[in-house]
């Protein structure tokens, strides 16, 4: 089992940045893949990104110029950094976690966080 709960999610002004964490706790965590998903108001969820715990290349969906995902390793904590926001990036951001990547659906995690709100006001 692995366990996921995400901060960091508010109010943010057009243009504006905010980082998102996830802290991830389980014995298996560090046998898992990490990822970030959103959600909008009628919409589908929807890949980001997803990090290995392990020196592991990032794969990115389509916001590789403004979105970034990292890790800390010690502290089983996974960050999502969203830059350059707009209105159309109001969504309810989760953590996700899965043995692999043979797909980018949401199929392949398992495990999910309760989402954090992220709210881009214009």
């Amino acid at each position: 089992q692995v366990q996921l709960v995400e901060s960091g999610g508010g109010w943010v002004q057009d243009g504006g940045s905010v980082r998102l964490s996830c802290a991830a706790s389980g014995r298996t965590v560090s046998d898992h893949i990490m990822a970030w998903f959103r959600q909008a108001p009628g919409k589908e969820r929807e890949f980001i990104s997803a990090i290995g715990w392990h020196a592991h290349t990032p794969y990115y969906g389509n916001y590789s110029d403004r979105f970034f995902i990292s890790t800390d390793t010690p502290k089983n904590t996974v960050y999502l950094q969203l830059n350059k926001l707009t209105p159309e990036d109001t969504a309810v951001y989760y953590c996700a976690a899965g043995r692999s990547l043979r797909s980018l659906g949401v199929e392949q995690f398992p495990y999910w966080g309760q989402g954090t709100q992220v709210t881009v006001s214009s």
